[in-house]
């Protein structure tokens, strides 16, 4: 199990530096920030269709054996981005949605193989996908701040290398160390494409506790692109004037966050779930809007979301344990890809979203108006919910 989830926080640390690599590419080969917007659009789509449309193919070939395929190939995908200052801009647009539709894929088949690896060490999910969580969270914050520095140090076309060498790692230790005989067998070999696809999206629709989960999470997602892409860079040029104000308020909820993860690592099984989600999405939202629009105090916008952050980390890993609870093991892998899709849907509006609000109403305005549409589309799912629904949420 360590192994396996070493290998994805490898990859997972190599894709963070791309994220900062990919559009200093494209700013210094084209000068264009709507090319870099272009492209950053070019990946995320493929990641999200992939993540939902490819799954029954992973099931037929067998998830282990797919992780090791499609790594492979995003290692050769980057090495060939890293070539596009003499390919062009449309030749760099394609091989990163290529690389983006191999990373989605490649990401939910590992999260398919964590269930077997953690009942053969005997982990218990909920602290598996909360240390997992946590670390996530660290190695995204770490791999920022490396994308940053290795593009000084040694330039971007030699940074977007290492990240190729991410994923040949973890192609690389997948294929040689991680061995889940019953991960790795196909689950229906002879089911058609689009019967299999339906099974996993009848599996889902039905589930009304993973549903419910699943729509808190996505406006989470949302509210927090805006967040970050919009009202709090607003917010320090208006009240501070300090870009690096930006990065602290970040830095804050990065650290609440890994704060979180640790202790509900730790505590996490001994609590009630649906008490514990419920807390935690109220908590990981609307208040850090409410922050930005009622204060100029940069320490109280600072406590709140380092609490904001501290939320948060029950969010995620009581969704994973329930996916992996819940969902028949021939599911898995449909199910888990369609439910990261949705979860992630909410990321590209938000970012939208928040230019809209702001254009629309101004900064402080948009943020009350968001803040509590963001109290409703988190807190109110679960207050109406059915209580056997709650009840079934908080069973191990």
């Amino acid at each position: 199990m360590v192994t396996l989830v070493a290998a994805d926080l490898i990859s997972n640390l190599g894709s963070r530096v791309s994220v900062v690599a990919i559009p200093w590419l494209v700013l210094t080969t084209t000068g264009s920030p709507a090319k870099m917007g272009l492209v950053a659009a070019a990946e995320f789509l493929p990641y999200m269709l992939s993540s939902s449309l490819a799954t029954p193919w992973a099931d037929r070939f067998g998830v282990r054996r797919t992780s090791v395929v499609v790594d492979a190939a995003s290692a050769v995908a980057m090495a060939v981005v890293a070539l596009t200052p003499w390919l062009g801009f449309g030749a760099l647009l394609a091989l990163v949605a290529v690389a983006g539709a191999l990373r989605g894929i490649g990401d939910r088949v590992k999260h398919v193989l964590f269930r077997p690896a953690a009942q053969r060490a005997g982990v218990q999910l909920i602290r598996l996908t909360s240390a997992y969580d946590g670390l996530s969270r660290g190695v995204a914050l770490f791999g920022a701040v490396l994308g940053g520095l290795l593009i000084d140090w040694v330039g971007v076309t030699r940074a977007i290398w290492i990240d190729a060498g991410s994923f040949a790692l973890c192609a690389l230790l997948v294929g040689v160390l991680v061995r889940p005989p019953a991960a790795d067998a196909p689950a229906a070999p002879s089911q058609p494409y689009l019967r299999a696809l339906r099974a996993g999206f009848g599996y889902l629709r039905t589930d009304r506790v993973l549903l419910t989960m699943l729509v808190v999470i996505s406006a989470l997602n949302m509210f927090a692109a805006a967040h970050t892409a919009v009202w709090v860079p607003l917010w320090v040029r208006d009240v501070l004037g300090d870009p690096a104000g930006f990065g602290l308020v970040l830095g804050v909820f990065a650290a609440g966050a890994l704060l979180g993860n640790v202790v509900f690592t730790v505590v996490g099984p001994r609590l009630p779930r649906t008490l514990v989600f419920a807390v935690g999405a109220a908590v990981s939202g609307a208040p850090r809007l409410l922050a930005l629009a009622l204060t100029d105090h940069l320490v109280t916008v600072l406590v709140v979301t380092f609490l904001s952050g501290i939320g948060i980390a029950t969010v995620n890993p009581l969704l994973g344990a329930a996916l992996y609870e819940r969902v028949p093991a021939e599911l898995q892998t449909r199910v888990l890809g369609m439910a990261g899709s949705l979860a992630f849907v909410g990321l590209p509006v938000g970012a939208l979203l928040g230019g809209w609000s702001v254009a629309a109403l101004t900064l402080r305005p948009a943020l009350l108006v968001m803040a509590v549409l963001c109290a409703v589309l988190t807190v109110l799912p679960l207050l109406v919910g059915p209580l056997r629904a709650g009840r079934s949420a908080s069973r191990t």
